[in-house]
């Protein structure tokens, strides 16, 4: 029975999601995952961690992993995955400086993961190459990064755009809103450009843990993701209340793999150092876009506070 102290407090709806949450982890203890067979998928199967590893080693093992996805040269759906979870991690110098690169990827959704990625941060210093990208050949990457401007940075360098955008018309003179300079002599109203935009809008933004490209609608139906209770773990994260601490710990070893995503995540944002241990676990995960999750958790857990040679608490 869960007692009154330890349930969120700020509204019914909340407390009701919580009960779900704590129902769901306790039916999926009772039908664990069974454990993926060796070598069945090469990128879904982690080489095993070193038996004596110190969480110094681990977070440059962590930081390792997310710097080779997002530059995975063969696999669109890692890059985006790695940059969602790097965008975690709020306005973090290293993290950053690999969202910047992606923003000059040759492929159009990992150039919008990277600009999505940005507006998570809240990170000033990826303003200026989000502005960049408001001249991008592509409607969806230009879509995103107007949009990401004005809503996350409170920025209107892409106002022209939005203003074309709304009137049905790309060709809108710039110089009629703030003399702004962009080409937008290319039309953004066909079929093909609004089906992209209605795409990345209608289902790649509120993808969550996995990703929030066009490529990760399809990887995100294939490795599971129930996005109601994803969404409700997010809002929980809004409470940082010792309950939900313990629902995150409890979620890690959920039989859905966006569920056990979205707990590490925000069991990272208590950043509690003694929560490292149950993230670490997870760096083992079955499932690519875990264990990515993880390594930006426990980086978020520990950060500042791992010396070399310490051991984990």
């Amino acid at each position: 029975m869960v007692t009154a102290d330890f349930l969120p407090t700020r509204s019914t709806f909340r407390i009701l999601l919580a009960i779900s949450l704590l129902a769901a982890n306790a039916k999926a203890q009772e039908n664990p995952l069974p454990a993926a067979p060796a070598g069945k998928d090469s990128q879904s199967l982690p080489a095993p961690a070193a038996a004596a590893e110190t969480p110094a080693e681990t977070l440059e093992r962590c930081w390792q992993s997310l710097t080779d996805s997002v530059q995975d040269p063969k696999h669109t759906e890692t890059r985006t995955q790695a940059l969602n979870a790097l965008s975690s991690l709020g306005s973090n110098a290293r993290a950053d400086r690999m969202i910047a690169a992606a923003m000059k990827d040759p492929d159009l959704d990992v150039r919008t993961a990277a600009i999505l990625a940005a507006g998570k941060t809240k990170a000033h210093t990826l303003v200026v190459p989000v502005r960049k990208l408001l001249d991008d050949s592509e409607p969806q990457v230009v879509f995103a990064a107007a949009t990401t401007l004005w809503k996350q940075f409170s920025d209107r360098s892409g106002e022209d755009i939005l203003a074309a955008i709304a009137a049905g018309d790309r060709k809108a003179n710039p110089s009629l809103i703030h003399g702004a300079e962009h080409d937008i002599s290319r039309t953004l109203h066909s079929p093909s450009a609004l089906e992209k935009i209605g795409v990345v809008t209608g289902a790649g933004m509120l993808l969550g843990p996995f990703g929030f490209s066009i490529s990760a609608v399809e990887y995100a139906r294939k490795n599971g993701g129930d996005a109601a209770r994803i969404q409700a773990i997010e809002l929980l994260a809004d409470e940082k209340s010792e309950g939900v601490r313990d629902q995150m710990k409890s979620a890690l070893d959920d039989k859905d793999p966006g569920v056990r995503a979205a707990a590490a995540e925000v069991l990272g944002h208590f950043h509690r150092s003694q929560d490292s241990k149950a993230i670490a676990v997870l760096l083992e995960d079955s499932k690519m876009p875990v264990r990515l999750a993880a390594a930006a958790a426990y980086i978020d857990c520990l950060s500042g506070t791992v010396r070399p040679g310490t051991s984990h608490p």
